[in-house]
């Protein structure tokens, strides 16, 4: 029996990478210039926390966040935004979570999608992910790109074809 498996994993080192240049664009900007702004990754907790001097800075960093992710391979819905808070010293801050594997609802949603697809292939919820078992690898493959064109909410990949 041939499967494979649907995750939604995010490579740390990619994250690292793209607020690394986020934090060089912010450096390097006219309009950020002797302001106060941080931009602060906390790999155990999966978020980043971000602190500009107002509110529209704060918009400027999450546009140049985003565009970063993107241009590192990584996906934006990743991101969940919170909501902006203000500080003591006048400032504005916000912590954005990562979203990573797929939550119950979102693999039920996987699954109802690949049954409706009339295959003989068997979807399986596995904690985070969901693990599809068929006898012919075309079907497989069929899935795969049926999925790859629907919006699910999360990114998915497809993983351990064997």
């Amino acid at each position: 029996m041939a499967s494979f498996d649907i995750v939604n994993e995010i490579n740390a080192q990619e994250i690292d990478n793209a607020i690394n240049n986020t934090l060089k664009e912010i450096s390097t900007r006219y309009d950020f210039r002797g302001l106060h702004s941080e931009v602060t990754y906390h790999k155990k907790e999966n978020r980043v926390h971000l602190v500009a001097a107002e509110s529209m800075k704060m918009q400027a960093i999450k546009e140049m966040l985003i565009r970063n992710f993107i241009k590192r391979g990584i996906d934006s819905k990743v991101l969940e935004f919170g909501t902006e808070e203000g500080t003591s010293q006048g400032h504005v801050k916000m912590d954005v979570a990562l979203k990573e594997g797929i939550n119950r609802e979102q693999a039920k949603k996987i699954v109802k999608e690949i049954k409706d697809l009339k295959f003989k292939v068997q979807p399986q919820i596995q904690d985070d992910q969901v693990r599809v078992t068929g006898k012919k690898i075309d079907d497989l493959q069929t899935v795969i790109a049926h999925l790859k064109g629907k919006d699910m909410g999360v990114p998915l990949q497809f993983v351990n074809f064997k």
